[in-house]
């Protein structure tokens, strides 16, 4: 491998950490939110963005906490997702890159991306429905705008998987082959 993929696969796994980070503390602080806003409604606040669905709760718990599950679900998905891009990036050899590791891991990508993107359509359609029966949803929308984005990433991953796994096919033909 030549100096410069050495160091582009550094970057790569140390942005691949920061980005894991970030989302394991945004499930965390969205985690804590929630146990707070069961427990001390009036202190939500001052917590992590401020998510105060107390409205939402005192109208219809089963609404507050099926828009939650959705936020949390699609906060841990996303976390799960870098997890596995760090495995990826760390255990990646690029002198034979087509292994069933790695065909694995980019087919887990796809599904854990299709899996976000739908879950945050469904939740945004959801949203949408909630706000025609005068629950206000503002709050909630930053939590799911990119579901289009995820579902394409999903159909571009899955391509690249499928390739990996055809690559792998055709590199163990020429090793019984040799």
């Amino acid at each position: 491998m030549s100096k410069t993929n050495h160091f582009v696969f550094k970057v790569l796994k140390i942005v691949a950490w920061v980005i894991f980070v970030g989302l394991c503390v945004e499930a965390g602080g969205l985690i804590v939110n929630f146990i707070f806003s069961l427990y001390k409604p009036e202190f939500v606040q001052n917590l992590y963005q401020k998510l105060d669905l107390s409205a939402m709760y005192n109208r219809s718990k089963w609404t507050f906490f099926s828009m939650y599950s959705f936020i949390l679900v699609i906060s841990m998905l996303k976390a799960y997702l870098f997890y596995i891009v760090i495995i990826l990036v760390s255990k990646l050899d690029l002198t034979k890159p087509f292994n069933r590791f790695v065909s694995e891991k980019i087919m887990l990508m796809s599904y854990l991306t299709l899996s976000i993107g739908l879950l945050s359509y469904l939740a945004r359609q959801t949203a949408k429905n909630l706000l025609h029966r005068g629950y206000e949803i503002d709050q909630l929308n930053p939590f799911w705008v990119d579901s289009e984005a995820f579902v394409l990433m999903a159909a571009i991953v899955y391509v690249i998987a499928t390739i990996f796994k055809k690559g792998l096919e055709i590199q163990m033909e020429n090793d019984l082959t040799v």
